[in-house]
């Protein structure tokens, strides 16, 4: 059993664990077999863990030590803590998983949100307030939102008519589409945003697309750890 630990050095009595601060280290990834690949951090280094991966065949199994401000995945998935979760492995015990889809817009991956309506805005903001006081937690977010609240009351309508804006949230799935704002991701979604140079939040983070047109589908699932 082969363990790797992605953004922090951890270690274990009976376990023997491989560490990189970011997956840009692994120069040979034909040599790539860890069974499962440890996560610290929020949705965005998740993010980033399965963009990097996606070129392999099979996707290791992901251990979530979530250490970020939403953690929007660990909590879908009631991730225990990881020690238990270690401890667990060391016994020889089967760890329980669960799917997770996930989805590509282009040549990047995400796993619940995507868009360049409000939710860009307010992770740009809050990314702003990033400092002292406000730079873990929640606060940064609460406070972007209490600036951002009068403009999002005024633009979200015109944006949700807007055939260049799109917003993709999948843990609100029960309210399907509603102009451009999708509950759910078909199978096949092109977006034509009249611009070659484009700003999308994925998952929290700010990513820049050099490309018109965005080809948003589903690309499978990763299996993660849960209770």
């Amino acid at each position: 059993m082969r363990i790797l630990s992605i953004g922090k050095e951890i270690e274990h009595p009976t376990l023997e664990i491989d560490s990189v601060q970011t997956l840009d280290e692994i120069n040979d990834w034909e040599a790539f077999c860890y069974d499962y690949v440890i996560i610290h951090g929020g949705d965005g280094a998740i993010r980033r863990a399965v963009t990097c991966l996606q070129k392999l065949k099979e996707r290791p199994t992901f251990i979530l030590n979530p250490t970020g401000s939403f953690n929007v995945v660990a909590k879908i998935h009631r991730v225990p803590p990881l020690k238990d979760l270690l401890d667990a492995l060391a016994e020889n015990k089967t760890l329980p998983t669960q799917k997770h889809h996930i989805f590509r817009l282009n040549e990047e991956s995400f796993l619940f949100s995507a868009g360049n309506m409000g939710d860009m805005q307010h992770i740009f903001l809050a990314e702003t307030f990033r400092f002292g006081i406000l730079k873990r937690g929640m606060a940064k977010y609460v406070l972007a939102l209490f600036f951002l609240l009068p403009v999002h009351i005024c633009i979200t309508p015109f944006m949700l008519l807007s055939s260049t804006r799109f917003f993709i949230f999948t843990p609100l799935r029960l309210l399907g589409k509603i102009g451009s704002f999708y509950a759910e991701v078909p199978k096949s979604l092109t977006i034509d945003l009249q611009n070659n140079y484009n700003m999308i939040e994925l998952d929290g983070d700010i990513v820049t697309i050099k490309a018109r047109r965005l080809n948003i589908r589903q690309d499978g699932y990763i299996k993660i750890v849960t209770k």
